[in-house]
């Protein structure tokens, strides 16, 4: 497995023809920025939100990846502003991947019941990889191991580029649309042949739906008493490959639980089951993928947790609102 790790990632910093992907989120309402930008300030509060996920946990060189975000509403000018940074490392910090943006969105009252955000999305993405974490042949002493110095180690190299995304969201109380396009301009992610135009070294757009209905299985004028159902669809594609998740969430006071089904392009994938807890301006939510691919013997599954902190503004009087997004959380 290790060989095989180290042959991709030589593969990948010398630009060969292998196609990369954005990393994804189980809990991709948990960090909604992530998902698509225009969810920047769709729920009229302050968020804090942080996703930590560790993915094929059978492997000893897993990927590990961890997302920020941050958002609030801007009621005088009907925008939303974001921040959402995500870093990720595959294997023993071989290849890092790290990416800070901002987002600005606004928001349009189509009536009282629905509105519509569009959003715009620039910032940087950088990518890394460390040649002296490698072992070379000519390093290994026969007695003493990969103690030798190499003429092909080159220290640590990275690239710095700017991407920009773009998304829009229609919701209502009840149900959300959303669609965002990731990596607009595709930048060439090749550590050597910057100045390439081959389609094979760059970052493919990735393109997002989602949606979702929210179903009131009681009927009461509390909020906080409302038992809601929430069957949705995630759809997400870059390049040839695609992932799609459906599932649902059940929500009654301060819990959340929730199931999907993911498939891929290449086959059924996984079975992703979440727990989460609500407490007065945080929650905190824990989901587990159950792989169900050929792989399972060789990754069993994978873990992610989030954390979020909220501060919902208090309404000012005469200052009429359209319902604002009840959008699954976790």
């Amino acid at each position: 497995m290790k060989k095989i790790f180290v042959s991709l990632l030589i593969c990948l910093a010398i630009g060969q023809d292998i196609s990369a992907q954005d990393p994804q989120l189980s809990q991709f309402y948990a960090s909604p920025l992530y998902t698509n930008p225009a969810m920047a300030g769709a729920a009229r509060k302050f968020r804090v939100g942080l996703n930590a996920r560790s993915q094929y946990t059978a492997l000893q060189n897993n990927y590990k990846t961890a997302v920020i975000g941050v958002d609030g509403y801007l009621g005088k000018i009907k925008s939303g502003l974001g921040m959402v940074s995500m870093y990720d490392v595959a294997g023993d910090g071989f290849l890092t991947t790290t990416s800070i943006s901002g987002i600005y969105s606004y928001n349009l009252e189509i009536n009282r019941e629905w509105a519509i955000n569009a959003a715009l999305q620039g910032g940087i993405l950088q990518r890394r990889y460390d040649f002296s974490k490698f072992v070379f042949e000519d390093m290994i002493d026969p007695a003493r191991g990969a103690v030798l110095p190499t003429a092909e180690a080159k220290g640590i190299e990275q690239i710095t580029v700017p991407n920009f995304s773009t998304g829009m969201l229609l919701y209502s109380s009840r149900m959300f649309f959303g669609a965002a396009i990731h990596n607009l301009t595709e930048p060439n992610m090749s550590f050597y042949y910057r100045d390439k135009d081959d389609q094979a070294l760059k970052l493919p757009r990735k393109y997002t739906l989602h949606t979702g209905v929210n179903i009131y299985l009681n009927k009461t004028r509390y909020e906080e008493e409302r038992i809601i159902l929430s069957p949705n669809l995630l759809f997400m594609q870059q390049k040839e490959f695609y992932q799609m998740n459906l599932g649902f969430y059940v929500k009654q006071k301060a819990l959340t639980l929730g199931a999907w089904f993911r498939q891929t392009s290449n086959n059924s994938d996984a079975a992703i089951f979440l727990i989460g807890l609500r407490f007065p301006n945080m929650k905190v939510g824990y989901s587990y993928d159950a792989t169900i691919s050929k792989a399972k013997t060789a990754t069993v599954g994978s873990h992610e947790i989030s954390l979020g902190f909220e501060i919902k503004p208090k309404p000012k009087q005469g200052v009429r609102y359209n319902k604002r997004l009840v959008c699954p959380e976790l």
